[in-house]
């Protein structure tokens, strides 16, 4: 799952999600927790703070989430 957001894009690996849920305490305009008790985007992804973006992403445990900016990954 793949969608740009605030500029930067951002990347969830399902496979490696384990449900944490700091992204979702974070940014939860941008992340839910689903049935399967993995992370997911929202149904709409609105632009929110940068930084909150790249923080919310930057404190998931397993790294499932990644983010590029200008093709530079700066997550993890």
């Amino acid at each position: 799952m793949e969608r740009t957001i605030s500029g930067v894009n951002v990347e969830i690996d399902r496979s490696l999600c384990i449900g944490s849920g700091n992204c979702v305490n974070v940014a939860p305009e941008i992340f839910e927790i689903d049935d399967e008790n993995l992370v997911r985007f929202t149904e709409e992804t609105p632009d929110i703070d940068r930084d909150r973006l790249v923080e919310a992403c930057s404190l998931c445990p397993v790294d499932a989430l990644k983010v590029e900016e200008d093709g530079e990954q700066i997550v993890p």
